[in-house]
């Protein structure tokens, strides 16, 4: 039985009057799950109009009062975290250790939301002048939109309208064509929750859907994760027609191996960093980088034995260790890559184009698939594939590899394997990236602190979640205050002492 998909405004499901439409297949069984309908520019627009008519009295209802449903989302979501993470494995193929993983952080973006009365707390000071107060206050700004991609359909959508709602704006979410189910599920389960009508909606559709939400005078804020072609697009059409935009773009993140590194540990969690997520997140690692000949053949040694353990296959079976990509388009480019670079003269130490899948699936499968040799400037050296493929590459020094990070026109993030505190203390002084970890394979910031790369995987001003998402939802009023006249010589009279 297919899952019919719907819009969600005022409170309530509603169809698309759609003709067309784009299939949602299990990328690991390739079953069919459902038609994402391609909603019309108009219905978009009607979406909208939900959130624009729910913003005055939303806006002004105590912030105290508008967590309460917060807190309501968050005990629904646990009582379905199981469905929710079967739902993503389902839909996008992940393992459901990795799905759990999605659901949990989900959750956790609610938590950090239900503290914005705090996170909301203005300033103020009195006799900034003679008789002159100052106060500032964070008010919310009106329809903040929300474009997702398909690489987390229950996470990243998280990442924003919580935080956005919360500060007392509302929200039309357009999930990836690809992956509509969880967040379907998501809106059930919002409904429960009791927000009122119109403050958190979701439209289906493709771009017509989006040059919408970009330019609708009605939308306020724009939040977008997804390839940074897209990121700049949505960027300059969304400022261009006067929104704050916050667009998170593509990666092509390195790993540094140094010789005093714990050498198991670290590879281990480099290669799943690397593999994680059949390598379609944007903290994947794609590049693994040795400091010195030892280093690199040890290096090179244990990830191919270890990444030779890894299982292939759909995410529901408990001995499957990685899932399939997304579309039969995807696994096809990525092979292209993996053809390409060849051409280009890296050499394939470990072939993952025709894996091995338990249970006689035939999804979108491609296996670990492991190259040395990568020439900077070449196709491996600077793509991000999105996939599970890694370059394997042999740097003389730190400050050689810190240079080549440093080259990419990506920043999102970078990680160091070291047991040397000064080396790990000057790599994070030294790299682009904004996103670094220190013997963490994938960085990713908890709810509670920002999120966000630089120079071409962030456009923007403003990150997700943490106190940045305060400054990208709200507008901050400053009011200077004074008084005419004696006024305490009534404060002090017989009639207002009650005498």
């Amino acid at each position: 039985m297919t899952i019919a998909i719907k819009n969600y405004a005022d409170g309530k499901f509603r169809d698309v009057q759609a003709t067309q439409f784009i299939d949602v297949i299990n990328p690991a069984t390739k079953k069919h799950l459902a038609k994402t309908p391609f909603s019309s520019p108009e219905e978009a627009r009607a979406v909208i109009a939900s959130a624009h008519n729910a913003f005055e009295g939303w806006k002004n209802t105590p912030v105290a009062n508008r967590i309460q449903y917060f807190f309501k989302l968050k005990d629904l979501l646990e009582e379905h975290f199981d469905e929710l993470s079967e739902s993503v494995v389902n839909e996008h193929g992940k393992i459901l250790i990795e799905a759990q993983g999605e659901i949990r952080r989900a959750i956790q973006m609610v938590e950090t939301a239900c503290g914005m009365p705090y996170m909301l707390i203005g300033e103020c000071k009195d006799d900034v002048a003679a008789g002159i107060d100052c106060t500032s206050q964070r008010r919310a700004l009106g329809v903040s939109a929300v474009i997702a991609p398909f690489n987390f359909p229950a996470m990243v959508p998280f990442w924003f309208w919580p935080f956005a709602v919360a500060a007392g704006n509302t929200c039309v979410i357009k999930p990836s064509e690809l992956v509509p189910v969880t967040q379907m599920k998501m809106f059930e389960l919002i409904g429960k929750a009791g927000f009122p009508a119109g403050v958190v909606n979701m439209v289906h559709g493709a771009k017509d859907v989006v040059d919408v939400l970009l330019t609708d005078p009605r939308v306020k804020t724009v939040s977008f994760v997804g390839s940074t072609p897209v990121a700049k697009y949505i960027y300059s059409t969304g400022t261009a027609h006067g929104k704050r935009v916050q667009a998170l773009g593509g990666a092509k993140n390195s790993i540094v191996l140094l010789p005093d590194a714990p050498l198991e540990k670290s590879v281990r969690a480099m290669l799943d960093s690397c593999l994680g997520c059949a390598g379609e997140r944007c903290l994947a690692g794609s590049l693994m980088t040795a400091i010195g000949d030892e280093t690199y053949e040890k290096m090179k040694d244990l990830t191919v034995r270890y990444a030779k353990e890894v299982v292939t296959g759909y995410g529901m079976d408990k001995n499957v260790t990685m899932g399939p990509v997304i579309t039969d388009a995807a696994k096809k480019r990525i092979l292209n890559d993996i053809e390409t670079a060849i051409k280009e003269g890296a050499k394939l130490i470990l072939d993952g184009r025709n894996v091995k899948v338990p249970g006689g699936h035939d999804g979108h499968f491609i296996g670990p698939t492991i190259f040395e040799d990568v020439k900077p400037g070449t196709l491996l050296a600077t793509k991000e594939i999105f996939g599970p493929v890694i370059g394997l590459m042999k740097m003389n020094t730190l400050d050689e590899a810190i240079e080549f990070i440093n080259g990419s026109n990506y920043a999102n993030t970078t990680s160091i394997f070291t047991s040397n505190g000064p080396a790990a203390r000057y790599f994070c002084s030294k790299v682009h990236p904004s996103m670094i970890g220190v013997n963490l394979g994938v960085p990713a910031p908890m709810s509670f602190f920002s999120f966000g790369g630089s120079k071409d995987s962030f456009f923007g001003d403003a990150k997700a979640h943490g106190s940045s998402c305060i400054e990208f939802f709200t507008e901050k009023h400053i009011s200077m205050i004074r008084w005419f006249g004696d006024g305490m010589q009534d404060v002090v009279s017989p009639h207002w002492s009650g005498k």
